[in-house]
């Protein structure tokens, strides 16, 4: 497997304001991700609400990051929202993927990745998850702000494609667009990208943009995902 014949895909997540949302979306990310995990500095609560998505374009996939949540409050969020996706970054069992994959959202299960990948451990999702993604493991879910070690995944061999997520900034920005990673479908920008918690910098993101997009030429959403 090989980087997507596409272009590798722009995942931004931990938004929560309205205007900071629409101006992102004039960078046309593949996808948006927003946090409703209450313990999370970047919970969007109450903050969003159906009107501050009702006009991103469709091409847009929005995502919704839940920890360990129970199926039915997932599916009451993403029904409110409108939202095409769910990430996960618990310990949700395969048979919970399932169950949202069974109602039309597409399943991205998150992966805590220390010094070691266990591809063992992930062989149980085949089938009941869409994408994998690897996260830095730390004291939180997710968000943590560290990069683990990419080469951890030079020997992946399963058939799920993969976001790859933590500690994603622009100093690295070479160094990413020269990855060929097998199985890498996307990377997940989030708190090197920030003035404050929830707000990103959106020209520090068009600049990381640009860097990734001539790289790895633009193209449309994956097959693998779901019409709205």
């Amino acid at each position: 497997m090989s980087a997507h014949p596409t272009g590798l895909r722009l995942k931004v997540c931990g938004m929560r304001e309205a205007a900071n949302i629409a101006a992102l979306a004039t960078l046309e990310p593949d996808f948006l991700g927003f946090i409703f995990y209450p313990k999370s500095s970047r919970f969007a609560g109450a903050h969003l609400t159906p009107e501050s998505l009702a006009h991103l374009p469709a091409s847009i996939r929005k995502v919704g990051v839940f920890v360990d949540a129970p199926v039915a409050d997932i599916l009451a969020r993403t029904t409110e929202l409108g939202l095409n996706m769910v990430q996960l970054h618990g310990a949700e069992t395969p048979a919970e993927c399932q169950a949202l994959k069974a109602v039309g959202l597409t399943v991205i299960k998150a992966i805590a990745v220390g010094e070691q990948l266990d591809q063992t451990a992930l062989l149980p999702y085949i089938g009941h998850v869409d994408y994998f993604l690897f996260d830095t493991a730390g004291s939180q879910p997710g968000g943590n702000g560290t990069a683990f070690n990419w080469a951890l995944l030079e020997q992946y061999n399963l058939p799920v494609p993969y976001f790859l997520a933590g500690g994603l900034e622009l100093a690295q920005a070479d160094a990413l667009r020269n990855l060929r990673l097998p199985g890498l479908f996307a990377l997940d920008l989030n708190s090197k990208f920030e003035l404050a918690p929830g707000l990103k910098d959106v020209a520090k993101l068009r600049q990381m943009f640009t860097t990734i997009r001539s790289a790895f030429p633009a193209g449309t959403i994956s097959s693998q995902t779901k019409s709205e």
